[in-house]
């Protein structure tokens, strides 16, 4: 009971080192890669044939297509790849991670790559007490991590290394395809266990060396170990981004794929590698044709997968949305609309309709007198952030045809709203922070402030787009508003002057007047321009009331 309490303790400590490192190589990466590096990545990997030799090469030279894998996941992480770039890298890193058998073959499997951990953990930390701050520290920081990751995996290895030797293939005694599926099985865990294919395969191909088991038993467990290292990407992405946890459903799919065809080809592929063997002359050695073999399989995978990658990642991009990407998608606008500008025009008004809701929204969530969900918050600030950005590019696409002079002139409007729309949003995100840390230790100012924000947030709903002509009175409430601002201003300052309040606090006080201020007026120069544009067009697009647009948080929605 001692001794597996001591290994599950191991385990668990080996992990946590593991999921460590790759928070660190993936913060790391995102402040260290500078445009130019950037660059040259983006070239290594732009075709998938790119992405797959730079996968193959990398993982050839580490021997761990795990390290690769992960680092491929930081990349993506930090977004440095998109999918199809790294569905290249994956793919090749499966078929490099063949050269671990052709190593073993050739001269054993003594060579332990765990032996960079320490220096690399040495020379990152090294570098990040040299350097703190800056790209080098930064750097120091990917390499710490890329040595606990090694470190991590020698942990797991050493813990779970009693549990592998445990199984005793001797006993297994089935035959069929149920002795095949056994296999299979014990390869698959060997690889969990251990966190490493080559290790798996390694010792794979020495019991088969051995005469221990036979060759087809030892192709299966090989093909289980391509299954279970893809547990390495699934565990580095539980934590990760949305792109990240494609990239490892990527990895999942393939080997899976690549799997199935090997265990249903499994005779004709080795009536296979005996004719290789006897036309190149190769030793019929169970290393050099389970190497052979390992080969085979994972070449016949990537074959049969490199036509469809650009599908394959357009249907994955499709999975693991989050609620903020599945909130970033236009309502209103398409690529059917776009094809007759004069209808883009009623598409687009309505995108900011419903974008203007958006932003009013957020605006109440900064005016609240305690923002407690900080984090519902960004994500609201993100999305409003991305439908403008998407509003703006089909604005200026459809400028880029011929058209008529009035659309045009319409679409010159719509875009200074939409500047007006994403100018609210940073104005608002920089008033949520400051509100959200002022606290004045005058009561009266407080409360004064305090309903500033809401009478702000009153006049802009009162404000916005209703239909046909803007809210009857706004601008004697505009007057009303401009003279609560000065007022206010004037009594924080004195405040300020007779030290009721710390210059600190009035600092603070009047930098989050000024932004409601500002933000009520930029907010009502979009809604009078919106308004005046569909007071011209016939039919007149959907009112607010129809584009309202669901602002509560992620979690509470079913």
């Amino acid at each position: 009971m001692g001794d597996i309490l001591v290994t599950a303790g191991a385990a668990l400590g080996g992990l946590g080192i593991f999921i460590l490192a790759i928070g660190m190589m993936t913060e790391g990466l995102k402040a260290a890669v500078g445009p130019g590096l950037r660059h040259v990545l983006a070239n290594w990997t732009k075709t998938p044939a790119r992405g797959i030799a730079s996968g193959f090469m990398m993982t050839a030279i580490v021997q761990s297509s795990s390290a690769v894998t992960v680092a491929s996941l930081g990349f993506v992480n930090a977004s440095l790849m998109n999918m199809r770039q790294v569905l290249g890298v994956i793919f090749g890193a499966n078929v490099g991670t063949t050269m671990t058998g052709w190593l073993v073959a050739a001269v054993g499997f003594e060579f332990e790559i765990q032996r960079f951990a320490l220096p690399l953990i040495g020379i990152g930390t090294m570098l990040k007490l040299t350097a703190r701050h800056g790209r080098w520290g930064s750097t120091g920081l990917v390499l710490i991590g890329f040595g606990l990751f090694f470190m991590g995996l020698d942990v797991l290895k050493d813990a779970f290394d009693s549990l592998t030797q445990t199984f005793s293939l001797t006993q297994m005694t089935a035959s069929g395809i149920t002795g095949i599926i056994s296999y299979l099985l014990i390869g698959i865990v060997m690889t969990i266990l251990t966190q490493s294919s080559s290790a798996s395969i390694a010792l794979t191909i020495t019991a088969a060396s051995s005469g221990i088991i036979g060759l087809y038993a030892a192709g299966a467990m090989v093909i289980g170990a391509n299954i279970g290292t893809t547990s390495t990407a699934i565990f580095a992405a539980i934590s990760a981004t949305s792109a990240a946890k494609r990239a490892a459903a990527a990895q999942v799919l393939f080997n899976l794929g690549t799997a199935v065809i090997a265990l249903i080809l499994l005779p004709i592929l080795f009536y296979l590698i005996t004719l290789i063997s006897e036309t190149l002359d190769l030793s019929t050695a169970p290393a050099v044709s389970l190497a052979l073999f390992h080969t085979l399989f994972n070449v016949m995978g990537l074959l049969l997968i490199f036509p469809h990658i650009s599908r394959i990642a357009d249907w994955l991009d499709k999975r693991f949305l989050t609620w903020e990407e599945k909130e970033s998608h236009p309502r209103f606008l398409d690529t059917n609309v776009a094809g007759t500008p004069a209808l883009a025009v009623y598409a687009v008004v309505n995108e900011l309709l419903a974008l203007q809701n958006r932003v009013l929204a957020l605006y109440q969530l900064a005016s609240f007198d305690t923002l407690s969900d900080m984090k519902h918050f960004r994500q609201q600030a993100n999305v409003i952030k991305t439908l403008s950005n998407q509003t703006s590019h089909f604005i200026v696409d459809l400028e880029s045809a011929a058209l008529a002079d009035e659309t045009t002139e319409q679409l010159a409007t719509l875009l200074r709203v939409e500047y007006y729309l994403s100018d609210c949003t940073v104005a608002t995100e920089t008033l949520a922070s400051s509100w959200f840390n002022t606290t004045l230790n005058h009561k009266a100012l407080q409360e004064g402030l305090s309903q500033f924000l809401k009478d702000v947030y009153e006049y802009m709903h009162a404000g916005s787009v209703k239909g046909s002509s803007h809210a009857a009175g706004a601008d004697n409430s505009f007057e009303t508003l401009e003279k609560s601002y000065g007022a206010l201003k004037a009594e924080l300052i004195m405040a300020g002057t007779q030290r009721e309040v710390d210059i600190e606090q009035m600092t603070s006080a009047i930098e989050c007047l000024q932004d409601a201020w500002h933000i009520a007026r930029t907010f009502d120069k979009a809604a009078h321009r919106l308004d005046s544009l569909m007071a011209v067009l016939s039919p007149a697009p959907l009112t607010n009331d129809a584009v309202q647009t669901d602002i509560t948080s992620p979690t509470s929605q079913s």
